[in-house]
This record gives C-alpha cells, sequence and structure tokens, in this order.
C-alpha cells in the first residue's frame, strides 16, 4: 500500500490549523512532514489508510524515533496527537489510536540573559550620529524595549509603528497580531531614524519597510543578527549576544521589576501561559545566586 493513500487527510488537517489554528507557516511544515513520514511508516506496516492504523502501529512509529533529538521526536509525537483528534472530530475515525503513547521528558533549559549593565553597553555602542549609527540604535532599543522576535522586528512598517501613543502592532507567529509598547528612549531613537536616518538610505526600490538594509530594501533577519553581534562584540560582550537573547533579557529584567506574568505573556505573544513561565525560573535561579553571593550566613562558610 503507498503512503499516498493517506495523503488526502493531512492536506484537510493542514488546511484545518492554517484557518482554524493559526499555526505559523513553519510549525504547519514540520507537521506535514512529520505527519508524512508516520504515513510511509504505517504503510510499510500493512496499514491501507489512518482508518485502520493502530495503536500498536503508532507505538511502532514512535519507538522507530528513538534515534532522533528528544525535541524532534516530540514535536512528531505532537503532529500525531493533534492529527489523530482532529480525524476523531472529523468522524473520520471512533478512536484516538494515540492515547495511550508517550514521549520522551524534555528538559527546558533556562535561557540566557544580559544583565543590566550589558544591556546599557549594548545600546551605547552605536553612539554616532551618522544614518547607520541612528538605525542600528533604533533597532537595538525597539529589540530590548518591546521584546519582538527577529522576524517581528525585521517585518515591521512604518504604517505599523504609533510614535505618537508610543506602540507599535506586530504579526507574531500564525500572522496573531498583537499590539507591543515602545519605551521612551525606544521611541525616541525611532523618531530620529526615522527623520534623520532613514532618508538617507531610500531607494526607487523602496517601499514601506521600517529599517532599510544599503539596498534600500528591508533587512533581514540575517542582516539584523549581524547589526546585534557587531555591536555585542564593540561593548565587549563575551556571551553570544543574538537578537533572541534581547527578548529575553527584556522579559526577565521586566519580572525582575515586578511586572505581572500576564502582561509579560501579552507583550512576547506567548499563546500559552506554560511559555512564559521560564522567565520565573531565571529569576527565581538570580535570586539564588544573589543569595549565595551576599548572604552572611554564606559568607560565613
Amino acid at each position: 500500500m503507498q503512503a499516498s493513500a493517506f495523503a488526502s487527510d493531512i492536506d484537510a488537517y493542514i488546511a484545518y490549523i492554517d484557518l482554524e489554528r493559526g499555526l505559523s507557516r513553519n510549525t504547519r511544515e514540520n507537521y506535514q512532514r512529520d505527519l508524512e513520514q508516520c504515513a510511509r511508516f504505517m504503510a510499510r506496516t500493512g496499514a491501507a489508510d489512518w482508518r485502520n492504523v493502530t495503536a500498536e502501529q503508532a507505538g511502532a512509529w514512535v519507538r522507530s524515533l528513538s534515534r532522533s533529538a528528544a525535541s524532534s521526536q516530540a514535536r512528531k509525537l505532537t503532529a500525531l496527537r493533534m492529527f489523530a483528534r482532529f480525524l476523531v472530530r472529523e468522524a473520520l475515525r471512533p478512536d484516538d489510536f494515540t492515547a495511550l503513547l508517550s514521549g520522551p521528558k524534555l528538559v527546558r533549559r533556562l535561557p540566557q540573559t544580559l544583565s543590566t549593565d550589558e544591556v546599557n553597553r549594548l545600546l551605547a555602542s552605536p553612539s554616532g550620529g551618522d544614518p547607520a549609527s541612528l538605525r542600528d540604535r533604533a533597532i537595538l532599543e525597539l529589540f530590548y524595549s518591546s521584546g519582538l522576535r527577529v522576524s517581528e522586528l525585521a517585518a515591521l512598517a512604518l504604517q505599523q509603528v504609533d510614535l505618537e501613543n508610543g506602540f507599535t502592532r506586530v504579526f507574531g507567529k500564525g500572522s496573531k497580531e498583537r499590539v507591543v509598547p515602545m519605551g521612551s528612549r525606544a521611541r525616541d531613537a525611532v523618531s530620529t531614524w526615522i527623520t534623520s536616518g532613514r532618508p538617507h538610505f531610500v531607494k526607487s526600490r523602496t517601499r514601506s519597510e521600517l529599517f532599510l538594509s544599503s539596498r534600500g530594501t528591508s533587512l533581514s533577519r540575517v542582516g539584523l543578527w549581524g547589526i546585534v553581534k557587531k555591536h555585542a562584540r564593540r561593548a565587549g560582550i563575551t556571551k553570544t549576544v543574538k537578537p533572541h537573547l534581547l527578548r529575553h533579557s527584556f522579559a526577565t529584567h521586566l519580572l525582575s521589576g515586578g511586572a505581572d506574568l500576564r502582561a509579560i505573556q501579552e507583550m512576547l505573544g506567548h499563546a500559552s501561559i506554560s511559555t512564559t513561565q521560564i522567565y520565573t525560573s531565571v529569576e527565581g535561579r538570580r535570586l539564588l545566586e544573589q543569595h549565595s553571593r551576599f548572604h552572611p550566613r554564606n559568607r560565613e562558610k
């Protein structure tokens, strides 16, 4: 039996999560590849289509993934579980053949962050008044002030930025729109870039992108990564500084200052509060380190 017999149900599911769930294109593509891989396995083990896949066959597929990374195994299992529930909901199967499956236990690594001193040094690096420095300063300020993903900042257009009210409209994962505040320093840096820096980058091909390359086109994610890395090196920061590190620092520093976790979740665009809760672990780790270093009973030891 060919895996093509499984394809129409996979296509229907991918269309469903595109329209109804609003998952990102990258997630949809990963799930489609995972399900197609699973379909090939099921076809080799004798299943005619998804309607007669057994729990034993599903378990055998999961066991066959043992050489993959734990994170990859977990994603593939998630894809299959969500798909199985879709089949039941659409009355294509009477039962969920993944109900008894278990996957690898994932150990969540705590995100690294910059200290406030490191952030200040990084943001002070583009100190000149030339157009490139004005652009880089606005980029770094906006990354840290609003906690944007690099893809979100790369896609920003002029009309998404409201300088008067101090916020920007962002389209995050799954094209979900959210409103994110800009701090006063970020707003000033972006305003100066728009009025005094951006006109020097405008070319005939330029459209409404907020941040421009020397060619007059929007800066790519790689280009933004390079700007962050360059200024981290100039600032003497020895950590590996990526745009996402500024996002982690944004969230951790807000939490340290007393911000509500739900507000941080909304600003970051996390679909689940459990994703945001990782920053409580970061803050807890920092407090333990401070206690270990400075409490007199620890120093006596």
